[in-house]
């Protein structure tokens, strides 16, 4: 490769980044500044120019799909394998260390990590012991969260009572809930922030060996770092002082999840002597998206001002259409989305739609099925979550670490064993008098003349399978998982439908150990997966963090929703909702429609809505407001200038057969167009769908 090449298509302030060396560098990136591309330049330019081992540099991101796309950049610049490199999420790489280090803190190398599933069953079986209605186990769960995010464990809680306030009952499930983790060997998605910071405070040599290790850090995103990731970024980057934040506070979404908009604010403060290089220059909007943008987040408080600016144009107008519920607010996004389909400018797989609550999702979706459209909702679970996948990996998990109690119970009756709720109460029980994990319960039990033939036969059968398949542990994971199916007989139990992702889940599992295999299986979300090749998406505006789309439609834009109704009497949550709006807006590349409904049924009622507050601070000029009539036989035409339809007389209506010279006898689907240019969309047999001008496509009508 010729000596920094890599530079060359950076803009000053891009490159300016991408040059600094030493001392701390925060990076204030507005949206679609290419943030993403200063990191991975960084990475290249220390490694090549600076000679700067790869090995020395720690990268972090949030999501697994964000840090495998940085991997993948980096690999084409510097022409070498990212394998084996420190560059990942918070907490694959915190796992990472967890893995060589966490025996002083009183847990095995072989820990097993705990998803929000394995947590929530955790904390149930907790309430259920303490005779504590489950339904409550959801808000004690987030709660947990939220002091581990801001480094608080139940002995910080006990100790300080009067500064957390204190709640007896929580207190007694959150001990609980970390004496059953630690019983297990296990640790959920907080502990290993946490228990990475402590390690680090508790044991300097381990703190010094990873600051001496480290000599470059790298974090994308800051501003949706929480307490712990804050403390823990000081802790590591505190010996070089080599760190390099990039983020935006104009797009701190993440606070329901104990992310801190003041961390990136912080930063400056904290490391001393801080080169700050803003981003302002946007390379994915148009200029008309980019003014809306601007006029939305401009009056909130405390923040870097920017001034997001491009050179692709000035673009489409922006529109605003105002319908009369949520229903023909979704029948008008849906018919918009198949006239841009239909002139061919723009692909499904080019449109999303965005909404505030996953409630939106149901009358977007019906709308859709009417038209027909391919959609896909993004962000919902993994498929690391659906049942059958999830059941092999805690067999796995099982292989793994025995003593995973919430695993164990998760599979012991999957197949069928006739081991029941009142079957695992009583090994429960046991378990608890003897202070040992169910796995090692139920070895006693069946070895042991205390207890009735059938328990022990029971629990025996189980416990054989176990320790079969654990004695062929060392195997490959696509053969561990092979070995699992046909000794317990799962895939028959699961049906064939099932069995097919088991297949698939095989396929995913190739090349990996054991370990990584389970830590990737846990620490994978639904947002890593990626979108199927051609269908609109529809998602919420916080799982739209990081995507882009030539088209946009934000759908639902009124007071209750944007800004969501538990938001209005806060300042700060407002301010949050506001960078919210700003972050969906942000998404759109060529064309963005806002949309709102007068009425809408919001969980019970229907409400009479009003337009969002938001609204108010853009400049009238900005957009256009269209109104839009109760009526199922057109989009506004100000906005889409909808193509004229062909009557059912016409001998290319839809459901006509026709044949063309190369591809055969299809079907047409549907037709539109001007009268001297009428273009058919038509489904062959021999090639799929294909949209065709009448003029040129030479078709014979059967």
């Amino acid at each position: 490769m010729t000596k920094h090449v890599f530079l060359n298509d950076l803009n000053p302030q891009q490159k300016s980044a991408v040059q600094h060396n030493k001392g701390p560098l925060l990076v204030l990136a507005g949206a679609g500044s290419g943030k993403t591309k200063v990191i991975t330049h960084r990475f290249a330019y220390l490694t090549t120019a600076q000679k700067i081992s790869p090995m020395s540099i720690l990268a972090m991101t949030f999501t697994n799909k964000a840090a495998n796309e940085m991997k993948e950049r980096i690999e084409n610049l510097t022409g070498k394998s990212s394998k084996g490199l420190w560059i990942g999420t918070f907490h694959s790489l915190s796992a990472r260390i967890l893995r060589k280090e966490i025996e002083p803190l009183g847990y095995g190398r072989d820990f097993c990590i705990y998803d929000e599933d394995d947590a929530g069953r955790l904390v149930r079986s907790i309430l259920k012991e303490f005779k504590i209605h489950e339904a409550l186990f959801r808000g004690i769960l987030s709660k947990i969260s939220s002091l581990k995010a801001s480094m608080v464990g139940p002995e910080d809680l006990l100790a300080n009572e009067d500064s957390y306030g204190f709640d007896e009952k929580f207190a007694r499930v959150y001990v609980k809930y970390q004496d059953e983790l630690r019983k297990n060997n296990a640790l959920d998605f907080d502990d290993l922030i946490m228990c990475t910071v402590k390690l680090f405070e508790k044991h300097p040599r381990v703190l010094k060996k990873y600051q001496t290790e480290f000599s470059h850090l790298m974090i994308d995103e800051f501003q949706d770092t929480n307490a712990s990731q804050y403390h823990l970024t000081k802790l590591l980057g505190s010996k070089h002082r080599n760190i390099c934040a990039v983020g935006d506070d104009d797009q701190s979404i993440y606070k329901f999840r104990g992310a801190e908009v003041k961390n990136i604010h912080m930063f400056s403060k904290d490391f001393k002597k801080t080169k700050v290089i803003k981003l302002e220059q946007n390379y994915r909007s148009t200029q008309r998206i980019l003014d809306i943008a601007d006029s939305i987040i401009a009056p909130n408080r405390d923040r870097t001002p920017k001034k997001l600016w491009t050179d692709r144009g000035r673009g489409d107008k922006i529109f605003y259409c105002v319908a009369s519920d949520e229903m023909e607010e979704a029948r008008y996004i849906a018919q918009a989305i198949k006239e841009l389909y239909l002139k061919g400018k723009y692909s499904y797989r080019d449109i999303a739609v965005l909404y505030r609550v996953n409630q939106q999702a149901r009358t977007l979706e019906e709308a859709m099925r009417e038209n027909g459209q391919p959609y896909r909702i993004f962000g919902g679970p993994s498929f690391y979550k659906r049942k059958e996948v999830k059941d092999i990996i805690s067999y796995l998990k099982l292989l793994a670490n025995p003593d995973d109690s919430v695993s164990l119970k998760s599979i012991v009756n999957c197949p069928s064993r006739q081991i029941g709720s009142a079957t695992i109460t009583r090994i429960e029980n046991e378990a608890r008098k003897r202070d040992e994990s169910l796995f090692r319960t139920m070895k006693h039990i069946a070895g042991s003349n205390g207890y009735t033939k059938s328990l022990k036969d029971k629990v025996g059968g189980f416990i054989d399978i176990l320790d079969d398949l654990i004695a062929h542990k060392e195997k490959s994971v696509p053969d561990l998982i092979k070995l699992i199916l046909k000794k317990t007989g799962y895939a028959e139990w699961a049906g064939e439908e099932r069995a097919e992702n088991l297949k698939e889940l095989k396929k995913f599992s190739k090349g990996k150990d054991l370990k990584s295999f389970l830590d990737t299986a846990s620490l994978c979300s639904g947002l890593d997966e990626n979108v199927p090749d051609d269908c609109v998406t529809l998602m919420t505006l916080h799982s739209a963090k990081g995507l882009q789309f030539p088209v946009v439609f934000l759908s639902g834009i009124e007071d209750g929703l944007v800004p969501h109704f538990h938001a209005i009497k806060d300042p700060d949550e407002l301010e949050e909702e506001r960078r919210l709006f700003y972050v969906g807006v942000t998404r759109a590349q060529d064309m963005l429609v806002l949309t709102g409904a007068r009425k809408r049924r919001l969980y019970t009622s229907v409400q009479e809505q009003q337009s969002s507050r938001f609204l108010a601070d853009i400049p009238a000029e900005c957009y256009q407001c269209i109104e839009k009539r109760p009526r199922a036989d057109a989009v506004n035409a100000a906005v889409f200038k909808v193509p004229v339809k062909l009557s059912n007389a016409s001998p290319y209506a839809a459901g006509s057969r026709v044949k063309h010279p190369k591809w055969g006898v299809g079907v047409v689907r549907d037709s539109y167009g001007e009268t001297d240019d009428v273009k058919v969309m038509v489904n062959f047999s021999t090639v799929g769908m294909k949209r065709l001008s009448l003029k040129f496509a030479n078709l014979e009508k059967l």
